[in-house]
């Protein structure tokens, strides 16, 4: 269900986006960037963070770590990082393919300014095997995401 949901939002949103399909796993930063033949920084990687009561997602470079005094000037508390039961619900996405296309409801989007080094990125789609190529910019745009500075 996850990576049809994620059809689903490319076929109303960008139909000229392709989801690409691996015979390997892309669930880890390190695996995708293989998979996809780019640098581990140009992976797209989502992170479902509680806040309190608030769920966000945070999209960032593959190789940036969250910085908790960021994340907290931020988004006005202390971020948790959720358990995969509770990605899975927010998202409908596993854990590996956590992505912000094609939720089962409305999250708060972010973009990380580590994403902006690169034009073009790769973020999940839904399965630990699916990915698409996506111009930055265009990543925020079609999420409606609101950039932020929120990485070491």
């Amino acid at each position: 269900m996850s990576l049809d949901s994620v059809r689903a939002f490319f076929a109303e949103e960008a139909p000229d986006v392709t989801i690409i399909e691996t015979e390997e796993s892309s669930a880890t930063v390190a695996l995708a960037a293989e998979a996809h033949g780019v640098e581990p920084g140009q992976i797209a990687k989502t992170i479902c963070l509680g806040i309190g009561e608030k769920v966000v997602l945070v999209v960032a470079s593959g190789t940036a770590r969250l910085d908790n005094k960021k994340v907290r000037e931020a988004f006005g508390g202390k971020g948790r990082m959720l358990a995969p039961e509770r990605v899975v619900e927010m998202t409908s996405h596993p854990v590996g393919g956590v992505c912000p296309f094609g939720l089962p409801a409305p999250l708060p989007i972010y973009c990380d300014i580590s994403l902006k080094q690169f034009d073009e990125v790769v973020p999940a789609a839904g399965a630990t095997n699916a990915a698409v190529r996506i111009g930055t910019d265009r990543l925020a745009d079609i999420t409606r995401a609101e950039w932020v500075d929120v990485c070491q």
